[in-house]
């Protein structure tokens, strides 16, 4: 049974996420899909104005790491709790910025030049990580923060418990007393509260905090919350399941206190495991892999919220509270994770109960794209968000907004069905619009496929967003109606491929996410992503595909998917009785091209194809002395194909500089074949006398295609015979031959979104 994608109707979405379970077989089987269903596409959309942006910035010392080579790394925007209105940025980099009301940036703190053995130049949290100011600042001009130091601080300085074996770097919390809290750049006093090593350059301290919903004279008031990550160890050890050292946990400390390691800190009595034999009592909750993001609701039941960041398969949202244990490296999520098998999740155990695990309140799987290795990273990591409780943005109050830090999707989940022990809450995932109205993604807004996506909050609670790739901060001011999606539900039934060009890969930007079924990526050829050019087809869309041919030999740009033993995730076009291709064209350019004889703009492989044998294939070549578009189609691997040529002229059809919507339609079982532009069928004829397809009323060959060809061919990559010199937008293949109406009513609904 099919996997229904995000853009089914909200109604049958909604059915999906509430009643599908993971897939699995036998209690030792693997789970192969954890969380069935994409989060459901909601109507709301938020509306972004950027408020700020700050300035560039490198790590230390200097690194080829392409995930760490951005313009910045910032990753928090808060509020000074002194009345002011400044806020404040972290950068990973070392700077710690104030921004005036006018969103204008200076340095406050400079923690690359504060601290010689500073270190921010391997592994994603290293550096400058959090920033929290005492609720008292005003009053006693406090803040404490936590940065990273290298190798040689591990040689010379003494760690609060002793270092994970063969440490690489250490996490320092510092407190800081400012001489004059109001004063725009920091002086005064500096003492070490916390220091810890941990054997790899992921998964250190990450963000610390205090409880801004504690006021004076409650237990909680004070006290400072940090949230250590496992420094890697979890995915081969059980290191986050002891209780006798800081890894995999979240600590609470009282920075006034003395009861604890050196008289630097107190341990608060109401932790939970105070007394324990063993036990740090400093441990607040366990368990944990990358505790990356908390924060407290600050209305309803100040519950407090923990974005965890999974290792194989699972983004989750915790409700936290004192004393849990959420499982990891024994759990992943609400699923059983084995240190032997890195690829796979597992059915809880039958037992289960009696381990006393605390499971995720909401949470989204990888999806990992067809063929993706298991063990490599797929561009998925939760960015832990706020429940929203400000005024300006009423249809947002009582939700969680958070989102993906990788691909920069948004999502929310109602606090109202984020209930601990109970079913997970639905996931809705939210579009974005700049202030004009435009429908946006957060990979449109930085310009890049990886979004590295943070979020943050005002003292109103005001939510904010922001990014590394280009060091902007968006506030959000309003929100939207989303259009209807651009695919039909008709469309949807069968979609198999779906390429719009305006998801990239986060792990490589050169290749495309599809939209349908079969998760299949795209490979960007030659251009990369260049290819992705700032022009759509329609309404809501913003980025199409380049294809031209260039200079010299074999470096014309077009795309395809490619694989020899037949594309396993494109099987659901193995025997189909029919196939469609449709999406929008541009010609950019003289076509065909000089030296060339036909225009190749997109297609399906047959499954002995070499990169010419199609299945089925939207093409331009000479018919009766004519360049004429074609739909040109094989039934049966090696056999004879046939030829259905529109009567029109081919620059009648696609005139130069005009997007035309074209869709190609093959059946199968009855030999028919059929073009459409925009929306309507073109008349035609066949060029192939009898039957070359040998119809038998079945379908093509059992094989599955080789691979998918646009704008030339696949994946040869020699002098090109058919280069396209055109733009492509939301190209589709489906495994049934659409009808007229459906064509028709698919376009209508790309020009009434």
């Amino acid at each position: 049974m099919r996997k229904r994608r995000w853009w089914a109707s909200v109604a049958a979405v909604t059915v999906v996420v509430s009643t599908a379970v993971p897939a699995w077989g036998g209690p030792d089987d693997p789970v192969t899909d954890p969380i069935p269903g994409d989060p459901i596409r909601s109507r709301l959309g938020l509306v972004l104005a950027e408020v700020a942006r700050l300035p560039a910035s490198s790590p230390t010392p200097p690194t080829s790491d392409t995930r760490l080579n951005r313009h910045n790394r910032i990753n928090f925007v808060g509020e000074v709790p002194d009345g002011s209105g400044r806020r404040y940025v972290p950068d990973l980099n070392g700077p710690l910025y104030l921004l005036d009301d006018g969103g204008a940036p200076h340095v406050y703190l400079d923690f690359a030049a504060r601290f010689p053995n500073f270190f921010s130049g391997r592994g994603m949290g290293s550096g400058f990580g959090f920033v929290a100011f005492h609720p008292g600042f005003a009053r006693n001009g406090k803040l404490y923060t936590v940065h990273t130091e290298g190798r040689a601080a591990i040689d010379t300085e003494t760690p609060t418990y002793p270092n994970q074996p063969g440490a690489v770097v250490q996490s320092v919390v510092s407190e800081w007393t400012a001489a004059d809290p109001a004063a725009d750049v920091f002086t005064g006093t500096r003492r070490e509260l916390f220091r810890y090593g941990f054997a790899t350059h992921i998964h250190a301290v990450q963000q610390i905090d205090f409880n801004p919903t504690a006021r004076p004279g409650d237990p909680d008031h004070g006290l400072l919350y940090l949230a250590v990550g496992d420094g890697g160890l979890g995915v081969t050890s059980d290191v986050p399941q002891r209780l006798d050292n800081p890894a995999g946990k979240v600590l609470r400390i009282d920075p006034a206190g003395t009861g604890g390691p050196g008289g630097r800190y107190g341990i608060p009595a109401t932790n939970p495991f105070v007394g324990t034999p063993g036990a740090l009592g400093e441990i607040y909750a366990y368990g944990m892999r990358d505790p990356h993001r908390f924060a407290w609701d600050r209305g309803g039941d100040h519950a407090l919220y923990l974005g965890h960041i999974g290792q194989h398969s699972i983004e989750a949202v915790y409700e936290l509270r004192a004393g849990d244990n959420l499982g990891w490296s024994r759990r992943e999520g609400a699923f059983a994770y084995r240190h032997e098998d890195q690829c796979h999740l597992y059915p809880l155990p039958a037992d289960d109960d009696r381990y006393g695990y605390t499971y995720p309140v909401a949470a989204y799987d990888h999806d990992p794209p067809a063929g993706w290795p298991c063990t490599s990273d797929s561009g998925h990591a939760i960015s832990g968000g706020q429940v929203y409780r400000g005024r300006a943005v009423p249809r947002l109050r009582g939700k969680y907004v958070f989102g993906d830090l990788v691909d920069g999707r948004v999502f929310y989940t109602e606090v109202s069905r984020m209930r601990r022990g109970g079913p997970t809450a639905p996931l809705h995932e939210l579009k974005v619009f700049d202030t004009d109205g435009n429908e946006k993604r957060m990979t449109d807004l930085v310009g890049d496929g990886r979004v590295d996506l943070r979020f943050g909050t005002d003292a109103a609670g005001e939510l904010y967003l922001l990014s590394k790739t280009d060091g902007r901060i968006w506030q959000v001011v309003g929100t939207r109606e989303v259009p209807r999606s651009e695919v039909t539900p008709a469309v949807a039934r069968n979609l198999v491929a779906h390429y719009d060009f305006e998801h990239p890969f986060p792990v490589d930007d050169a290749r495309e996410i599809d939209l349908g079924e079969s998760r299949t990526l795209l490979r960007l050829v030659n251009g990369g992503d260049r290819m992705r050019v700032d022009d759509g087809a329609f309404r809501g869309s913003n980025n199409a595909l380049d294809l031209r041919p260039q200079p010299g030999a074999n470096d014309d740009w077009k795309a395809g998917v490619w694989d020899a033993d037949g594309a396993e995730s494109l099987r659901a076009f193995n025997g189909a009785t029919g196939t469609t291709i449709m999406g929008w064209f541009k010609l950019t350019g003289a076509n065909p091209s000089p030296g060339h004889g036909a225009v190749g703009l997109a297609g399906l492989l047959s499954g002995d194809s070499e990169g010419h044998a199609v299945r089925a294939l939207i093409e331009a070549f000479e018919v009766d002395g004519q360049l004429r578009l074609v739909a040109l189609g094989r039934r049966i691997d090696g056999g004879a194909s046939q030829t259905y040529a529109a009567a029109p002229a081919w620059s009648e059809v696609l005139p130069p500089n005009r997007w035309v919507h074209l869709a190609a339609t093959f059946d199968f079982t009855t030999g028919r074949m059929a073009l459409y532009r925009d929306g309507k069928a073109l008349p035609g004829f066949y060029t192939v006398p009898g039957d070359p397809w040998q119809v038998d009323g079945t379908g093509t060959s059992p094989t599955d295609p080789r691979g998918i060809k646009i704008g030339g061919s696949f994946p040869q990559d020699t002098a090109e015979r058919n280069p396209c010199t055109c733009r492509v937008d939301s190209l589709m293949f489906l495994d049934v031959a659409a009808s007229a109406e459906v064509v028709a009513e698919q376009y209508r609904r790309f020009l009434n979104r």
